[in-house]
């Protein structure tokens, strides 16, 4: 939180009276209070925080209570980047396309587009155990502990490389994720965005396409536990499908899922057919949108529109946004050819809907994306359009 200090603070105040005196120990104790202004012999405050009063003196005399006022800062960014280096540790050895390159090529873009200025940054934090366990099993978790001190072999068929510290890798990137949720839902910020984010191919029992641990589903499981949540709106526009949310959700109508992404008869993981809608007391929560390859900016724009339509409809109380960049022209994982103007456009109208429905919550994440200048641009449009 930042504050308002107009000419005067807590350690400048001299006390030449009872009032003044009360205001000066007053800030000094709780400096994040903030004095706005002095004039002549009477005080004039308005503080930033709780209502209260103090008895006004002039000449001795006390008069009439002065009111205390609850301020904003104006300039007060909406949008904070999680980010740190420390976030590389989540990465595989080359060739593997999940390298440590992709995280260095978006902040390089980031920084030389000046977006650090229009952004607060906000450092990365590791969960407990126990938030791995909100989603996923504790067989799995064990599972990936073991492989994270032996750092061999596969945690998944043969996309997934064990590697020592990978335990705690991933659980750096699912607490920073999770951070992301703290800071929005306790108004800190309106939005955020977390580049090393979006894992979404992680089941609750095991790991699937790059992905150990679901920071996603964690997120889910904290938005309806600790904030009570009943509807969180689940946007995915990365090349792949979502299965790893889509079917842990599939028969919960809390989470409102729009997934476009290219058709699975073509792709990995070979999922997400428009008959898919969710199931029992969930169906019509959940809508696909699987693209042919070659699909471009006018194909996306038409489902996107109608996802838009679902989600307005459904009110939701907060957006997660999965702004995979892999979907963009030129990808070496996908054949889909959007442009970064499909990011933006998502971008631009999940924060108008966000503004509409949820009181402006709105969480963005990285994704999948394996061509680095693709990835660079397209989240880098992502920022600038929530910034």
């Amino acid at each position: 939180m930042q504050f308002f200090i107009y000419g005067i603070s807590p350690a400048t105040l001299h006390p030449k009276n009872k009032r003044q005196d009360a205001i000066s120990q007053f800030a000094i104790r709780n400096p994040h209070f903030a004095i706005l202004n002095l004039c002549s012999s009477v005080v004039k405050t308005s503080f930033l925080g709780e209502l209260g009063r103090f008895p006004t003196y002039r000449d001795g005399v006390a008069s009439l209570p002065v009111r205390i006022e609850h301020r904003r800062m104006s300039n007060q960014k909406e949008l904070c980047v999680l980010y740190g280096e420390e976030l590389k540790a989540y990465s595989f050895e080359d060739p593997h396309p999940f390298g440590r390159k992709r995280l260095s090529a978006f902040w390089q873009e980031f920084q030389n587009r000046g977006l650090d200025q229009l952004v607060t940054v906000e450092p990365p934090q590791i969960c407990k155990d126990e938030d791995l366990l909100s989603f996923h099993t504790r067989d799995y978790v064990k599972f990936v502990s073991r492989a994270s001190l032996e750092g061999e072999g596969y945690l998944d068929y043969g996309d997934t490389p064990a590697y020592i510290g990978i335990y705690e890798a991933a659980r750096l990137l699912v607490g920073t994720t999770l951070k992301a949720v703290r800071l929005v839902m306790e108004d800190k910020y309106k939005r955020a965005f977390c580049p090393q984010a979006g894992l979404h191919h992680a089941r609750r029992e095991r790991a699937g396409g790059f992905c150990v641990f679901s920071d996603i589903g964690v997120a889910i499981e904290l938005l309806k536990g600790k904030y009570g949540l009943k509807r969180i709106g689940y946007v995915d526009i990365d090349a792949h499908h979502g299965d790893g949310i889509f079917y842990a959700y599939e028969s919960d109508p809390s989470v409102l899922i729009t997934d476009i992404h290219q058709d699975g008869r073509t792709l990995y993981p070979g999922t997400g057919f428009t008959n898919e809608m969710g199931k029992d007391e969930a169906q019509g929560t959940k809508l696909n949108f699987p693209m042919p390859p070659g699909a471009d900016d006018d194909d996306f724009m038409k489902a996107f529109e109608k996802a838009e339509s679902f989600l307005e409809s459904n009110k939701p109380e907060i957006i997660l946004f999965q702004c995979g960049a892999d979907s963009a022209a030129g990808d070496p994982l996908a054949e889909l050819q959007f442009t970064s103007k499909c990011h933006a456009h998502a971008a631009r109208r999940l924060r108008q809907l966000a503004d509409k429905s949820a009181s402006g919550r709105l969480i963005a994440m990285g994704g999948g994306g394996y061509d680095l200048q693709n990835l660079a641009h397209v989240w880098c449009e992502v920022v600038k359009e929530l910034a």
